[in-house]
């Protein structure tokens, strides 16, 4: 789904990009989504599911999300970012939900701007604003020694603000 949103110093309105999907995500896909002709930079994060978590073997993940309220946070991630780095052409950020493999990618964010400094720092901004206020949550499926699997939910800024790795 893209949404637009306009631009806070009023110029013409700016094309940003989110979404909550169950479909893989494309990184061509988010870089089409936020380039422009004005950028000099185009910064995209991607975030995969990783064999393991504290050292203990990842089966796999699934996400859910409040998925009105998350596209409410990408919106005001976006706003933000142009209070702070007016120069920001594009933000794009898509979050996958459901059941996901190692290796797949669960959330893309691009940040597009005339500028790579700036374009890094909205980006890692953006994704670290996303991992603290949007309502998204992963079940994560660990094998144990004897060979069972034992599932547990964790929001995923809590385990940021924890101190544990997400």
């Amino acid at each position: 789904m893209r949404l637009s949103s306009d631009n806070s110093l009023g110029a013409s309105p700016v094309q940003d990009s989110f979404a909550i999907s169950f479909a893989p995500l494309s990184v061509e896909e988010i870089y089409k989504l936020a380039d422009t002709a004005a950028n000099g930079a185009v910064v995209i994060m991607s975030g995969t599911v990783r064999n393991q978590t504290d050292g203990k073997p990842v089966v796999y993940l699934e996400y859910q999300a409040y998925e009105p309220m998350a596209k409410q946070v990408f919106n005001q991630i976006a706003r933000d970012i142009r209070q702070q780095w007016s120069d920001v052409t594009r933000v794009v950020i898509h979050h996958r939900i459901g059941h996901l493999q190692i290796g797949d990618i669960s959330v893309l964010v691009a940040v597009g701007c005339p500028h790579r400094a700036e374009a890094f720092a909205a980006c890692r901004y953006a994704i670290d604003t996303l991992k603290h206020n949007a309502p998204i949550w992963k079940k994560e499926h660990i094998s144990t020694p004897n060979g069972t699997i034992t599932s547990s939910w964790v929001n995923i800024g809590a385990c940021e603000q924890s101190g544990e790795p997400c």
